[in-house]
């Protein structure tokens, strides 16, 4: 029983979340993304390594949330808007994606499942992956890590008792 409730959850949150996330003001959201985005990504603006994303907009869209932000590297500080027109986008449901961030599912692997969706200019599309992949958690802001990776946890293991 326990194991049904928790595979429903896993399943139904992002649905029921999707709603009280439309009510949240764009600004507020795009501050918060922004804010994260800056933290993690501090050392690679710094390096060079986000240079690609020049003047170049990233679509990031979250399916069953139904979140849209689009996210480029302006005068060497990543920017979130909320409509451009995507050079590439990366679309996927909030629990891949939450596997994807905590490097417990491959972008690839569910690329080739379908579950995430690229779509526009390939060759930044493969910057993109390959800035995902090289992602150190430790680097992120504890709470952040923490809180993704105790939902890929509750995530995984909804897996784990249906499979």
């Amino acid at each position: 029983m326990l194991n049904k409730v928790h595979s429903l959850l896993v399943e139904n949150a992002p649905v029921v979340l999707s709603k009280p996330l439309q009510m949240v003001p764009f600004s507020v959201k795009q501050k918060i993304i922004e804010q994260l985005l800056q933290a993690q990504f501090e050392q690679s603006l710094a390096d060079g390594d986000l240079d690609f994303l020049e003047n170049r907009w990233l679509k990031i869209e979250v399916r069953d949330l139904q979140l849209v932000w689009y996210i480029s590297n302006v005068n060497n500080k990543l920017v979130v808007s909320r409509s451009e027109i995507a050079d590439v986008s990366f679309s996927g449901n909030t629990n891949d994606l939450v596997l994807i961030a905590t490097q417990r599912q491959d972008p690839d692997t569910l690329f080739f499942q379908r579950k995430l969706i690229v779509e526009g200019d390939t060759e930044l599309g493969l910057c993109v992956k390959n800035l995902m992949d090289s992602i150190d958690l430790t680097s992120m802001p504890k709470v952040v890590r923490l809180g993704l990776e105790n939902l890929a946890n509750f995530i995984e293991s909804s897996h784990n008792k249906t499979h």
